[in-house]
């Protein structure tokens, strides 16, 4: 025996309840199979859930071109930072550069591995004391180090941290949205829910196959168990 199961996707629940309002609006005498009470609450509710969830698909979509941009920015910075500190290193090693320099960009005198640059944080804030630190050997008379110059680091770490900027803007609105459909949810199952049982009571004593498929053109939703599906293939494959 089939049995029905309310819709677990919003775009599911827009479809059961757009489906329902269709075929109340072909009915020969309205309210005859669904209440009007109950299609005035699916109308009032189905345009704000349908346009919470336009706005997060579109502000998904947004995060995921952001993400794309994110990671192509964060490669670059990373990249960057990392062969500057490799070239300050370099000239440590051969005496160019004072080791007690490399304070000022908050490196260990002794240490000549870059550090670990495979977060956000770490590169925010590594970024900015290399280069803060540049500027400030520069400034007390350093010659400057080449081959990335640090106005060249400079630039991809300002485009890195404006593009964290930009993607944790989009993250919170996709969550915002995301948030207000979670809170739409069971108001939606409650009006599906209640369409189903007059729909289904109202074709009550109709044949079964005749039954279902009365209801399903107002968008009830009938699932075959599993054996069913195997006694359903195997009657398929007798008869061809």
């Amino acid at each position: 025996m089939p049995y029905r199961r309310l819709p677990n996707t919003d775009q599911s629940r827009i479809r059961a309840i757009t489906a329902a309002l269709d075929q109340y609006r072909l009915e020969n005498v309205p309210g005859q199979v669904i209440n009007l009470k109950t299609k005035n609450e699916a109308e009032a509710f189905l345009p704000n859930f349908e346009s919470t969830h336009h706005e997060y698909l579109l502000s998904l979509e947004k995060q995921k071109t952001a993400s794309k941009k994110y990671y192509s920015q964060f490669r670059m910075a990373r990249l960057y930072l990392s062969h500057f500190i490799q070239v300050l290193n370099f000239g440590v090693i051969r005496n160019e550069i004072k080791p007690e320099a490399k304070k000022l960009y908050g490196l260990s005198p002794t240490n000549h591995t870059v550090p670990d640059l495979s977060t956000e944080a770490a590169i925010l804030t590594v970024g900015e004391q290399v280069i803060n630190g540049e500027r400030q050997r520069l400034a007390a008379g350093g010659a400057p180090i080449y081959n990335p110059a640090i106005a060249k680091v400079s630039v991809h770490f300002d485009i890195f941290r404006d593009t964290c900027v930009a993607q944790k803007i989009i993250q919170k609105s996709t969550n915002r949205y995301l948030e207000q459909l979670a809170a739409m949810r069971a108001e939606c199952d409650a009006i599906i829910l209640d369409i189903w049982n007059q729909v289904e009571d109202y074709f009550r004593n109709e044949p079964e196959d005749r039954r279902r498929e009365l209801c399903e053109s107002y968008g009830v939703r009938y699932y075959l168990r599993k054996e069913e599906k195997e006694a359903e293939q195997q009657a398929a494959e007798s008869n061809d």
